[in-house]
């Protein structure tokens, strides 16, 4: 059994190669952008019949270890030392058949054999909220979070903090968001991302996979990403490579941001007790001091009052108006 590569004799064709694959009695014959997938894979196309050798260019025959099809795969072993082992994979993109050429190599960049850290976001146990309009969502059952799911205004994930939202993801994969820019939707969908707490948008892909694009012109998508980084700074596009690292970039920027409003409302605390020019704290100058007047409860205080009170309320996330006001209401002091 052989291998064999030869010139498309089709000179209009956009895959100057054919090749030719031992399956079976059947042998099955493409057209190919490349002798070989050395650094990406290779996009191919069925060819109707292999032509008379007579009229072929070839360039190269090599001798042939295995030729196997596994289910939508066709696995190829050829008798040499290097570039020898390579796969044909046969799926569906935009409701076409496709088939792509991939070898090892290809295979490890396109999906990086990484392990991501399971250390808790920023030493915390998060609390994120799924949308429920979310397909396929992320469970993040590496990271240590609860997730729950409910209606959000803006993006496809949230993390709480005291009942109160405090960044949100909005996840795409490239395709969405290529159709999101020809759309003329993402300016909206930034507009409303840079109006709240910290926002991101994620992709589970890889940059360099914008010049691959089919159907749309890669440059008109890269200048409207690179526009979008201009005018909306503080919602940054992220490219995450994979679904994994995607997930797990979105829990480390979750657990950031939970962080900093830690750390913002202690500083407020703390700028609050320092003494003024005049020798007055700020909040004393602010509004006269008044004698056993109570913090402001937590979330959790209030919660657990109710609890004991007997009235029905989530385990986590905010809290119904009904129940702060009912709280204020037992514990006014007149």
């Amino acid at each position: 059994m052989e291998f064999v590569v030869a010139r498309n004799p089709d000179a209009d064709s956009s895959l100057p190669f054919l090749i030719r694959l031992p399956v079976g009695s059947r042998p099955v014959v493409l057209k190919v952008k490349d002798t070989w997938p050395r650094t990406a894979k290779i996009y191919c196309h069925p060819a109707p019949e292999w032509p008379s050798e007579s009229d072929l260019d070839i360039v190269e025959r090599i001798p042939v270890t295995s030729c196997v099809r596994r289910g939508v795969a066709i696995d190829l072993v050829l008798d040499r030392r290097q570039e020898n082992r390579s796969q044909f994979v046969f799926t569906k993109a935009r409701g076409r058949d496709v088939v792509f050429w991939q070898s090892a190599r290809t295979r490890k960049q396109a999906r990086p054999s990484v392990k991501v850290p399971t250390a808790r976001a920023a030493g915390r146990q998060l609390d994120i909220v799924v949308d429920t309009r979310e397909r396929y969502a992320w469970n993040f059952g590496a990271q240590q979070a609860a997730t729950t799911k409910r209606a959000l205004p803006v993006g496809d994930y949230a993390v709480e903090h005291n009942g109160d939202v405090v960044a949100v993801v909005e996840r795409k994969s490239l395709e969405d968001l290529s159709s999101t820019i020809t759309g003329g939707k993402l300016w909206t969908l930034l507009a409303a991302l840079a109006a709240g707490p910290a926002s991101a948008v994620v992709i589970d892909d890889r940059y360099s996979a914008v010049f691959k694009l089919k159907h749309v012109r890669p440059l008109a998508i890269a200048e409207q990403i690179a526009e979008a980084a201009v005018r909306y700074p503080t919602v940054p596009i992220v490219f995450a490579e994979t679904r994994q690292l995607a997930q797990e970039w979105t829990y480390r920027f979750f657990g950031a941001a939970v962080e900093h409003r830690v750390n913002e409302a202690a500083g407020e605390s703390l700028l609050a007790e320092l003494p003024t020019a005049g020798g007055v704290p700020p909040a004393a100058a602010a509004k006269p001091a008044r004698e056993n007047e109570p913090a402001d409860p937590t979330t959790a205080e209030v919660r657990a009052w109710a609890i004991k009170t007997g009235l029905k309320v989530s385990d986590r996330g905010r809290l119904r108006p009904e129940i702060w006001q009912a709280y204020r209401d037992a514990t006014r002091v007149e």
